[in-house]
């Protein structure tokens, strides 16, 4: 008999829980690898919302960020997709023209929206539609070695490009497995570390008659600094075999005098090389004091084809308060896009996080343009050729430019 009614309320259990799950809303959600802290997150805060939510199942899906789009875009053809994504905002248009970003009003009230700094929600706002959330937001800033620095008896960190030009090649003269200057030639952000000289030397990547920026004189001019420091010895040998990953571990390794990137690599340098002696400094002007800073947001965003919207957007909000936007920001090393976050102690008297945020108002973002992924690749492709030395610096910036310009006229 004790045996028998065992058996029964094992099988009431069963079929208990076999029935709760079959209710079960089931979220999927994609995020973008930032670091080995992403998952961990991610997962703490599906396990949170399960917990106050128990008839949901979120499953969380880790993707690599170089491999994100290709993702997305195999499982949007076959009507595979997540619920939730995190995507670059830059391509947000063309999810939008597509038709598979959900607009987001119906949910938002102005308290929610007040929860953000407008200069990163903004990206996301088309035909006074909100399309995405900010998610991650970061802006560039050189980083330099205090100790490389007085090795080569630099007293002055360099506020223009031919002031780092002098001092990358007293760097570099320290020892052959030094680099006074680290540039990035390869991967995702290669274009960018050349639209930093560009935005110097006064250009734009879009001119204003809608044409690429690169056929100008501030892009010869961008593209001759950047071979004269390779032909100098005063960058790492080999610059188009090195990612912003690859050129940010020597760095934190003591090899690179300076290096422009992201607000993450402090976090890395305190959890790696917590003796390395570092500064962050605005990136170097041009000759007539033109500069700026790459901005950058990745958003999340809805799908269209959601079957379970309303809890989407409740694991969104919840994503979005202080406490959980404190705790990822934090981790990976971003800038707050929530007001409240950036008030915290963590931020508000983070010395490096300062240099970054008074970068912002000379922020450069990525144009919310269809097609913007190619059009960087096409830079990307010009500027390895001239690292290389495989290319004339005019013919591979003329060519990149009208293919650009196809690219923008279609």
């Amino acid at each position: 008999m004790h045996k028998a009614l065992l058996r029964q309320t094992a099988l009431s259990l069963t079929l208990a829980l076999g029935a709760s799950l079959a209710n079960a809303d089931t979220l999927r959600v994609t995020v973008a690898e930032y670091s080995s802290k992403t998952g961990p997150y991610f997962e703490e805060a599906a396990t949170a919302f399960e917990k106050s939510n128990p008839d949901t199942d979120v499953q969380i899906e880790v993707v690599p960020w170089d491999v994100l789009l290709q993702k997305l875009t195999t499982d949007i053809s076959g009507n595979a997709n997540a619920d939730l994504s995190i995507i670059g905002t830059r391509w947000l248009l063309d999810f939008v023209q597509e038709g598979l970003a959900a607009p987001l009003d119906d949910y938002m009230d102005d308290a929610f929206k007040e929860r953000f700094f407008d200069v990163f929600l903004s990206p996301s706002v088309m035909d006074d539609q909100t399309y995405g959330l900010p998610v991650a937001a970061s802006a560039r800033a050189m980083y330099y070695n205090k100790d490389l620095f007085e090795q080569a008896g630099i007293d002055t960190v360099p506020q223009t490009w031919q002031e780092l030009s002098a001092a990358a090649q007293k760097i570099s003269a320290l020892g052959d497995d030094i680099a006074g200057f680290g540039l990035q030639g390869k991967e995702i952000e290669t274009d960018v570390y050349f639209y930093y000289a560009l935005w110097a030397y006064g250009g734009q990547l879009i001119d204003d008659d809608g044409t690429s920026g690169l056929d100008s004189d501030a892009g010869y001019q961008a593209a001759e600094l950047y071979k004269s420091l390779i032909d100098a010895n005063a960058t790492q040998p080999g610059v188009t075999s090195y990612s912003r990953e690859d050129v940010q571990n020597l760095f934190k390794q003591g090899k690179v005098g300076m290096m422009i990137t992201a607000p993450f690599l402090s976090n890395q340098i305190r959890d790696e090389a917590p003796d390395l002696q570092y500064g962050v400094t605005a990136i170097p002007a041009g000759p007539d004091g033109d500069r700026g800073t790459y901005g950058v947001t990745d958003s999340i965003i809805m799908f269209e084809n959601s079957k379970v919207k309303d809890t989407a957007w409740k694991f969104l909000d919840m994503l979005f308060t202080t406490e959980w936007r404190e705790k990822f920001t934090a981790g990976e090393g971003f800038l707050p896009v929530n007001q409240e976050v950036a008030a915290t102690p963590a931020f508000a008297d983070n010395a490096d996080l300062k240099e970054f945020t008074a970068l912002l108002p000379d922020a450069r973002f990525a144009p919310v343009i269809t097609g913007w992924e190619e059009i960087a690749a096409k830079t990307s492709d010009a500027v390895q050729r001239i690292y290389l030395g495989d290319a004339d610096i005019k013919e591979s910036l003329d060519d990149a430019a009208a293919s650009i310009n196809d690219i923008l006229d279609n």
